[in-house]
């Protein structure tokens, strides 16, 4: 999975290019992509752009995105605002529909049952195909889920080989139990990953290099296939603009995780060991 954030056109068009060629199809963006740089909508207007210039590009792609923040007021989940915010991201992006669409962080003064009114009325019109969320908790999840009739198909949690709450808190395992993806935010934690500065980084980069160097990939591409050997099997969002480290992802697949080196990155992260 390759998130979209915004690049000039042809730069635009040669990092989808690069993800296809890596075999990537699910695309991520969202309207506050831009926002502080190019501005609100920026990064779906590029996509639009890209998609007029090279139509074809729209139907090799499961298109997601996502909305509910709403700068300077931080978050707005309500029935009106999510309306507004579905049509505006259709029109930026220059497209009928979206195939994932997703809230961006929980509104924690919206009831879910007015959520769930504004989504099934986007999805009985076409205008979504499938529905996710950002950011939320288990609780929130499961709430959600107890009013809304269109399924939870998909939660975005922050997840790395160093950030392993979202391993140990019960996410991955509602994940399983409802049968969702899980798109993988900041995989590489933050870049930590490939420049680590204190001790616990330090080891959690050893632990994956070791396996990388075994492989014969990067320490990128063990933290990515790290992720994704989960049971709940997490794609990992491939946060890159460069095409060289977009296709670098593909190289995750060339590792085969023996328990003891898929727990010695555990370990690595929690800093103690097991039980």
């Amino acid at each position: 999975m390759w998130r979209f954030a915004g690049l000039e056109l042809s730069a635009a068009r040669a990092a989808i290019d690069a993800a296809f060629a890596a075999g990537i199809t699910l695309f991520d963006t969202a309207d506050i992509y831009g926002f502080g740089e190019q501005g609100f909508g920026k990064a779906e207007e590029l996509l639009g752009r890209v998609f007029a210039d090279a139509p074809d590009y729209r139907d090799r792609m499961v298109l997601a995105t996502k909305g509910g923040i709403t700068p300077p007021t931080p978050y707005n989940s309500s029935a009106e605002y999510l309306t507004k915010a579905i049509d505006d991201s259709l029109q930026r992006l220059g497209t009928d529909r979206i195939d994932l669409w997703q809230i961006h962080r929980p509104d924690i003064l919206t009831h879910p049952q007015e959520i769930a009114r504004a989504v099934e009325a986007a999805h009985k019109a076409g205008k979504i195909r499938a529905f996710g969320v950002s950011n939320f908790t288990p609780a929130q999840i499961a709430t959600l889920a107890q009013f809304s009739a269109v399924p939870i198909v998909s939660t975005q949690p922050e997840l790395s080989p160093l950030r392993i709450d979202t391993i140990e808190n019960g996410e991955l395992d509602q994940a399983i139990a409802m049968d969702m993806a899980v798109l993988a935010w900041s995989p590489l934690g933050g870049g930590r990953i490939g420049d680590p500065s204190n001790e616990r980084e330090q080891n959690v980069a050893g632990a994956l290099s070791g396996v990388a160097a075994s492989h014969g990939v990067s320490r990128t591409a063990a933290a990515y296939s790290w992720i994704m050997a989960h049971p709940a099997r997490p794609i990992p969002i491939v946060g890159s603009q460069n095409p060289a480290r977009i296709a670098e992802a593909a190289d995750a697949f060339k590792i085969t995780w023996t328990r003891a080196d898929w727990y010695s990155v555990l370990v690595a992260a929690r800093g103690v060991p097991l039980p």
